[in-house]
């Protein structure tokens, strides 16, 4: 049914603004997003559309622009709403985190494992921590092309020094999925870890994300190598 045949008491937008947003189901809430459906699709039918087709909200999330505009009735406006109405949600979460407990390896690799995984080229990201191990920030330090990622130490530390972190984690992709580290991965940890020395701010670990899982370059002994 189209919004415009529902009472007014019943369409999305009145119900979010008497009722609250917890009132409203997960359609509803993409349909006030979008605004307006198609032709062919009512808003709320688009909407439907749109989390059957990626299966499920976190999916929907880490989903790019251009996946979005595979549906039909979602052009670049649409999406591109779409794109920054739940990019918030996921800074959201990882600014104010559920709990605080120091952030370890295996906490890292759940913090940023939907946001790498899906991605087509090289992301370095870093996760700053205070003197605790608690998260302070999640930041992305370099977009690189498909098989490599260009990093300087000044630009993985600038973030940590600017928000006063007392160490940090790295993390970056392989977009073929296997995140076997490569020459060049085990070269530029060493070099970071050196760095991290004269900085004074402690690299905990540096992981490789792949498809469905991770490495952990410490626990493969590259920080041992490295002292």
């Amino acid at each position: 049914m189209n919004v415009r045949e529902l009472p007014l008491s019943e369409r999305p937008r009145e119900r979010l603004r008497y009722q609250g947003a917890e009132a409203l189901s997960t359609i509803e809430l993409l349909a006030i997003l979008l605004s307006t459906g198609t032709k062919k699709a009512p808003v709320l039918d688009l909407a439907a559309q749109l989390l059957s087709h990626f299966g499920s909200l976190k999916k929907l999330m880490h989903a790019s622009v251009e996946e979005l505009m595979e549906i039909e009735g979602i052009g670049p406006a649409k999406a591109i709403q779409l794109k920054a109405a739940l990019a918030l949600t996921q800074k959201v979460f990882q600014e104010n985190p559920p709990s605080s407990p120091p952030i370890d390896t295996a906490a890292a690799y759940e913090l940023l494992r939907y946001e790498l995984s899906p991605l087509k080229q090289e992301a370095l990201y870093v996760i700053l921590k205070d003197v605790r191990g608690r998260l302070i920030s999640v930041e992305r330090v370099s977009i690189g092309t498909l098989s490599e990622v260009l990093v300087h130490p000044r630009e993985v530390f600038f973030p940590a020094v600017r928000h006063k972190a007392s160490s940090l984690i790295l993390a970056h992709n392989h977009p073929s999925g296997d995140p076997t580290p490569s020459k060049a991965d085990l070269e530029m940890t060493r070099h970071l870890i050196r760095s991290s020395r004269v900085m004074g701010i402690y690299l905990d670990d540096h992981l490789i994300i792949g498809s469905s899982s991770y490495v952990s370059l410490k626990s493969e002994g590259c920080f041992s190598e490295a002292l």
